[in-house]
């Protein structure tokens, strides 16, 4: 059974919660089953590195974590608001829409 994210690979989100929040960036990779995701520049974290083999560096690392999927929003791109997403059926499929009064936008 695979578990559903409100958010997807592209999207531009805003942190809602934690040391990074009202901050917006782009998702680089949703992992749904363990419910995170990784946003382009934010959360960063350090990494000490050990040299695997001769002749390679160690050092310490910046990169960006992984964040809890509930921990972020999507931002409509017609309102620029963070959103709470809808679905709504158009032509056949399933699309995503903003939740704001006079928006509706699709994503």
């Amino acid at each position: 059974m695979s578990n559903k994210l409100h958010v997807k690979t592209g999207d531009n989100v805003m942190i809602i919660s934690g040391k990074d929040k009202g901050k917006t960036g782009k998702v680089l990779e949703v992992s749904p089953k363990e419910g995170k995701v990784i946003v382009e520049g934010l959360n960063i974290v350090t990494k000490h590195l050990k040299p695997r083999r001769m002749g390679e560096t160690g050092g310490i690392v910046k990169a960006e974590g992984a964040l809890y999927a509930c921990k972020v929003m999507p931002v409509c791109p017609k309102c620029g608001k963070p959103t709470r997403v809808g679905h709504v059926e158009k032509d056949g499929k399933k699309v995503r829409v903003c939740k704001h009064a006079n928006c509706g936008e699709t994503f």
